[in-house]
């Protein structure tokens, strides 16, 4: 029978190869590897700067902790920020922990990001940040939003965890905000064995994060910089803390194996498009699915499919109908997210209805892409969802 896994393996002897490099240099915290990778993927996106961290959800936390350590602070405690209702856990957590009010918005069916009218009708003099989640691969309208905060101080910050590689007007999705996340985890476009990173175009905010990702020290600060007055004594510098940071740095390991990853990344971004022809050409106009709307040019994390009102089905029966057959799935994301139990701990209000998120979060699910060609999975797919009854 055959098999249809969510993701597959990135790696080869390149990347093994990589890895004996580190070993024989006999350096394996945070080094020149992985400043290397920070620079190369700069230039991949286009970006100033990046910073690599331990996990795209130390990539939200770092990104979230450096807007409030500008010398004139862009967010504060009890600050407004719009979010989406439909995001991963470590989306929100960030947010949480640093004392800012959430404002959930519904998500639009067909791209399943941003409920356009919905978000322009959630913004009042009180929003401070925007909260934007490229969903699966989906770039935002980052033209629509622009628009709507164009005459506004609101913030733009981008969770682009499930979208590296993603174009919206050509340019790289993770650019449009002050600050872009990506993750580089197994099941994501490229794998580092764990791994996130950070984008700005900001020199402040640059600083304020390479503090942050180490204790908060300054030993990794070039002596002029934003954050503290300027020591040429390095048995002084060595422990010296200016800010309340965190341990989120990465192996020098994960450093080297991005290295080689990234540049494989075109062509797995390749595949990834050709399987979504694929899947598009057989699931686009489904009698019972409604299949993701790509915005601009998807990267295409994986591939949705939400059962339609009316439809007979019921997900419980497609997922096991799925499993019997060796086709992984998951939930889309988290559904909606304010349905989960730990919602008690946040400072949050629901912006008219999410009904949509509803939606998805009752019949929607998604299976996996891969760098490989999956002509004969999604085939095996179609044949599946043909079954149910």
């Amino acid at each position: 029978m055959s098999n249809y896994p969510l993701a597959t393996n990135t790696w080869d002897d390149r990347e093994l190869e990589a890895i004996q490099s580190v070993i024989d240099k006999n350096m394996y915290s945070m080094s020149d590897s992985v400043r290397r990778f920070e620079d190369d993927f700069a230039k991949f996106l286009g970006s100033r700067f990046c910073v690599m961290v331990s996990s795209g959800s130390a990539a939200n936390l770092l990104g979230t902790a450096a807007l409030f350590f500008t010398k004139i602070p862009l967010l504060r405690r009890g600050d407004e920020v719009i979010v989406p209702a439909m995001g991963w856990s470590t989306t929100y957590f960030p947010l949480q922990q640093y004392g800012l009010k959430l404002k959930f918005v519904d998500i639009d069916l067909a791209t399943l990001n941003y409920d356009l009218k919905a978000l322009a009708s959630a913004i009042s003099p009180a929003t401070k940040m925007i909260m934007t989640v490229n969903l699966l691969g989906n770039p935002n309208d980052f033209s629509a939003i622009s628009d709507l905060i164009k005459d506004t101080d609101i913030i733009l910050f981008e969770d682009n965890c499930e979208s590296m590689g993603a174009e919206f007007c050509d340019k790289q999705a993770g650019t449009f905000g002050v600050v872009g996340t990506f993750s580089t985890f197994f099941s994501h476009h490229m794998a580092t064995m764990e791994g996130g990173i950070v984008a700005t175009d900001d020199e402040e905010i640059y600083h304020i994060l390479l503090s942050l990702r180490a204790h908060g020290w300054t030993r990794n600060l070039p002596k002029e910089n934003h954050v503290c007055s300027k020591s040429d004594d390095p048995f002084e510098e060595s422990f010296r803390f200016v800010l309340p940071g965190y341990n989120v740095r990465p192996l020098e390991m994960s450093g080297a194996i991005g290295v080689e990853q990234l540049k494989k990344l075109p062509s797995f971004l390749r595949q990834r498009r050709e399987n979504a022809r694929k899947f598009i050409e057989l699931f686009g106009e489904h009698k019972e699915f409604q299949i993701q709307e790509d915005l601009g040019i998807s990267s295409w994390f994986g591939f949705s499919l939400t059962i339609k009102q009316g439809s007979p089905l019921n997900r419980k029966g497609v997922v096991d109908k799925l499993r019997d057959n060796n086709i992984e799935c998951r939930p889309i994301v988290t559904g909606n997210f304010t349905r989960n139990e730990v919602m008690k701990y946040f400072d949050y209000e629901i912006h008219k209805t999410l009904v949509n998120a509803d939606h998805v979060h009752e019949n929607g699910f998604f299976v996996g892409n891969s760098q490989e060609c999956l002509d004969k999975e999604i085939r095996h797919l179609y044949a599946v969802l043909k079954s149910c009854r």
